[in-house]
């Protein structure tokens, strides 16, 4: 197939759940489930250091056919749960699995076209009941769909190999400069951590969460590709909070973060703060575009402030509620939102970014 046949069928493979919970949880399973999803999420709710070599851009006054969620007007009254169910019944399995992370892994230059695309033509329907999933306004999470630890540890690992293998779609899109249908495995991937976040599980919440963290990573690879447009009206337009932590807490416990008894706030706070940081990746990576749409305009230079920026707004950081600190010496700048207070250095999010030549 050639680059103009993908670039006229972006989404040829992948055009058109699950597998979680609506069992309000004992305190004994919701820890449970906290350790086990853990070791997925420690690196997303900590910080990260992130070089980008940047491709200005200039930024649109509108997301227009670059948006991160399904079209409103795409959206269907099917139930996305049934159709989650079994994209996950139809993953391949392990062996194929371990080959998506492998290509996960390297350098988006690197990857292996020809042999990414037969890795993923055996996610074929799954992929395809995943996206018209994510159009469907409900997602009807069967109760009780959980009785044991085992179960929970099955189902991250399905959730995972489905979104590696968007992940991985993501990435064969870019590589060939198909933009378009790399919007929708973005919006494939955004669009089901919103319906996981939705579950009455502690476990689908961290899922929705490390979902949408593994996406993000994915923009973070689209700001680089020559010709990318520019992303930072759709990320503007995205949902706050995308995975909304205050609203599941409200339904598990019929009552906001701030109403809650000491005890329930050293469970619930680190639940809040996750969802904070998810969001803060998004509003750098907003950060990061408005910096794109600044170096379009002034010959691929890089502002000096943030300040300078003034075609597009500067998202602050959510967990500060400050900007975000940027400095530029010479040819690079560093974007960073310090950790919270109290909190470590090892929170902070740190990106060095510089201007391709």
């Amino acid at each position: 197939m050639t680059h103009g046949d993908r670039k006229a069928k972006p989404n040829q493979y992948f055009v058109e759940g699950t597998i979680m919970v609506g069992v309000r949880e004992h305190w004994a399973a919701a820890i449970a489930a906290w350790a086990a999803v853990w070791g997925l999420i420690c690196a997303s709710a900590l910080g990260r250091e992130v070089k980008l070599v940047i491709c200005p851009q200039k930024a649109a006054a509108e997301a227009g056919k670059y948006v991160l969620l399904p079209p409103a007007a795409s959206l269907t009254d099917g139930d996305a749960a049934t159709l989650y169910d079994k994209a996950v019944k139809l993953l391949p399995g392990k062996a194929v699995a371990e080959q998506v992370r492998q290509y996960l892994d390297m350098p988006i230059d690197k990857l292996p076209k020809d042999q990414a695309e037969q890795i993923l033509k055996q996610y074929g329907e799954s992929l395809r009941c995943a996206t018209q999933a994510v159009k469907c306004r409900q997602c009807n999470w069967s109760p009780g769909e959980f009785e044991s630890e085992e179960a929970e540890a099955a189902s991250l690992k399905a959730w995972r190999e489905l979104a590696d293998s968007i992940r991985l779609w993501v990435r064969l899109e870019l590589s060939r400069g198909a933009y378009e249908g790399a919007i929708v495995a973005l919006q494939t991937g955004f669009g089901m951590a919103r319906h996981m976040g939705q579950t009455s599980s502690t476990i689908g919440f961290l899922h929705g969460v490390t979902l949408a963290t593994g996406i993000v990573r994915e923009v973070e690879q689209w700001v680089q590709m020559d010709g990318a447009p520019n992303l930072h009206a759709a990320l503007a337009a995205l949902p706050k909070p995308l995975v909304d932590a205050e609203k599941w807490i409200e339904g598990q416990t019929g009552a906001t973060s701030s109403e809650l008894p000491a005890e329930s706030k050293a469970y619930y706070d680190p639940l809040l703060v996750l969802g904070k940081r998810l969001d803060r990746g998004l509003a750098v990576l907003q950060s990061v575009e408005a910096i794109r749409s600044y170096a379009a305009s002034h010959q691929g230079q890089l502002p000096q402030t943030l300040a300078e920026i003034t075609e597009v707004s500067v998202p602050r950081d959510p967990l500060s509620g400050q900007v975000f600190r940027y400095a530029r010496t010479g040819a690079t700048a560093v974007l960073e939102s310090p950790p919270p207070p109290g909190g470590e250095k090892r929170q902070e999010l740190r990106y060095e970014i510089t201007v391709k030549n």
